[in-house]
């Protein structure tokens, strides 16, 4: 199995930023893809960013030049930088990681979610 923990969720003014972190642990053989989604109060969750394990990177249109999406994979952990936060971007934010267990199957794993709520 593969856990996916995040952190750095909060409470930001708007124009503020903050940094999510997502670190992945467990029987992890490799990982393919790591992402980042959302999802607010009545809609559905949709995708903010993907990262591919070489570096390519994916945004949804609402975040692009304030959101940048990156990767350490010696530590199995993707990063998401968000500056210029507005009020829409308060959601739950997940993480979610394509991964190959060392029963080398591979699926998609999902975090908990954290909270990141802009003020206005």
């Amino acid at each position: 199995q593969v856990q996916l923990v995040e952190s750095g969720g909060g409470l930001v003014q708007a124009g503020g930023s903050l940094r999510l972190s997502c670190a992945a642990s467990g029987s992890i053989f490799s990982i393919n893809s790591m992402g980042w989604y959302r999802q607010a109060p009545g809609n559905l969750r949709i995708l903010v960013a993907t990262i591919t394990s070489g570096g390519n990177t994916n945004y949804v249109d609402s975040v692009k030049g304030r959101f940048t999406i990156s990767r350490d994979n010696a530590k199995n952990t993707v990063y998401l930088q968000m500056n210029s936060l507005k009020p829409e971007d308060t959601a739950v934010y997940y993480c979610a990681a394509n991964a190959m267990t060392s029963s080398l199957i591979r699926r998609d794993y999902w975090g908990q979610g954290t909270q990141v709520t802009v003020s206005s």
